[in-house]
């Protein structure tokens, strides 16, 4: 590439659109890439205009549909892209790290496939692409930039994700992800919390640590409590006030970090502790380390520790060889822990997993039927924990987007400490997101809370400061990355946010 190639800046007044499917690790990279694209020249598409002169799908790999969700949304995209010159379509995420050459093949409008390692290059590979005028593969097979080095754009002023590790040790039989991501690797104690201390100085007052096994971190640098550690010293932040976590696995949770929850004043009364199956025999096939006394055990101290505390979870219906008697240990697990919430997936055959090739499918009437009885189960049980909830007075952290009636209803949204979804009367003075707000629960629902009284208290903070500056001020034109330079996908001058995922 020559100098003057080189001194052309990239995407300047071309506007992008990015779709996000999956995990929380996905969510995590999206906002990156954003970040990459609007540093390099590009603006987002206007959610109320004609479409996008870039289109960025971030795809997801363990639905067993997922390639066919793609290439329907490419073959829609197919039309509009010949109408319009100049439009570009890349695909990044899992499944481009899976299929690789195959996306092309089957789509050969599309413009860039990149993978899970090298999102950084997505501005430079667009450009090529443009320039050479055909389409770029290009999968990393190891990591080239931590995601949290690379530019962001947050969707939220007063929230973040911050990953503390990527990929996975784990060889569960059902999940493509470890393949796809590679093996965990941890970022350095000291980067995180530099990462940490700049959002809460940008106004952030709640984090949530995020990695596909977050509470195995220490295990790529040799400190078994490591993780524990971190929460402690999340602790120490000054202007630092929620601290959450995201996706533990039993095997890895240990009574240290119980104790840096239970001790930790901002790290909130919330665990979600992924269950997957209650049957010993279904965890074994599942390749899941841990059996259904180690599982209820943990729960046991958490509630020991906190009482207060609200756990969620993950559950799987259908596993290949599970039984009506395996299920039932299932059932007997969820009445057992009394989840606040539960995340029920049927069955669905990743392929490339173990799992898939095994015998005993079970019929879909079977697995739709046994799901139904969970789901009404765990409805249930919900609508219980939530009904001890009213009377109590909590600090609701206002959120944007949450609730979709607050209009109509005159209220406002939020999150208590324990992450439960807070619908409030809208107090007479002006409230912003990331505003706390204390209530009183009224009524409860099995996916919500409810305060219908005049709100006791409500306290302006700097992350409502931060939303408001970011509403506020006018868009500053972004200023275009000049191609070949070493910032395109190395580390970021400050530390900036992140945002992570958990597959377990």
């Amino acid at each position: 590439m020559s100098s003057s190639d080189r001194s052309q800046a990239v995407g300047v007044n071309k506007s992008y659109e990015i779709r996000t499917y999956g995990c929380q690790m996905n969510v995590h990279d999206s906002e990156r890439l954003s970040g990459l694209l609007e540093e390099a020249g590009y603006v987002p598409a206007p959610k109320d205009g004609d479409g996008a002169d870039v289109v960025v799908f971030n795809t997801c790999a363990v639905r067993e549909n997922a390639d066919n969700r793609l290439y329907g949304n490419l073959g829609q995209l197919a039309p509009k892209k010949a109408a319009r010159p100049g439009m570009q379509i890349a695909v990044g995420g899992c499944l481009a790290q899976k299929d690789r050459d195959t996306i092309v093949k089957k789509a050969p409008w599309v413009d860039v496939v990149f993978g899970t390692h090298n999102i950084g290059k997505l501005p430079v590979l667009l450009e090529r692409a443009r320039v050479q005028e055909e389409a770029q593969v290009e999968i990393a097979e190891s990591l080239e930039a931590f995601p949290s080095t690379l530019p962001t754009r947050r969707e939220s002023a007063y929230a973040a994700w911050v990953s503390i590790s990527v990929g996975c040790n784990n060889t569960c039989t059902f999940c493509i992800v470890p393949a796809l991501r590679g093996k965990e690797k941890d970022r350095r104690p000291g980067d995180i919390l530099a990462e940490i201390e700049a959002l809460v100085s940008e106004g952030v007052s709640e984090i949530t640590l995020l990695g596909q096994n977050v509470n195995a971190y220490g295990s790529d640098i040799g400190d078994r409590e490591a993780f524990s550690k971190l929460l402690r010293a999340c602790g120490t932040i000054e202007g630092l006030e929620r601290v959450r976590f995201t996706s533990p696995h039993p095997r890895d949770f240990t009574d240290d970090v119980i104790a840096a929850m239970a001790e930790t004043p901002n790290v909130m009364p919330q665990l979600h502790m992924p269950l997957q199956s209650g049957s010993d025999r279904v965890l074994k096939a599942m390749r899941r380390s841990y059996r259904q006394e180690r599982f209820l055990g943990i729960i046991e101290k958490v509630r020991a520790a906190m009482p207060d505390a609200a756990i969620s979870t993950d559950i799987i219906v259908g596993f290949p060889g599970e039984t009506e008697e395996d299920f039932e240990q299932t059932l007997h697990t969820v009445r057992e822990s009394r989840f606040a919430q539960a995340f029920t997936f049927q069955y669905s055959k990743r392929p490339g997993t173990p799992a898939a090739d095994m015998d005993g499918q079970i019929p879909k009437a079977v697995v739709q039927e046994r799901y139904e009885r969970l789901v009404a189960l765990q409805e249930e049980i919900s609508w219980a924990e939530n009904k001890k909830q009213v009377g109590r007075t909590l600090e609701v952290l206002v959120a944007e987007g949450e609730g979709r009636k607050d209009e109509a209803t005159h209220r406002l949204s939020g999150r208590a400490p324990d992450n439960r979804l807070v619908h409030f009367t809208r107090p007479d003075e002006p409230v912003r997101p990331g505003d706390v707000v204390t209530v009183e629960v009224t009524y409860a629902a099995p996916h919500h809370l409810l305060a219908e009284g005049p709100a006791q208290a409500v306290r302006r903070t700097r992350a409502g400061d931060a939303w408001e500056k970011r509403n506020a001020a006018p868009a500053e034109k972004p200023k275009g990355v000049l191609l070949g330079l070493p910032t395109i996908g190395a580390p970021a001058p400050s530390p900036a946010p992140a945002a992570g995922c958990g597959c377990d």
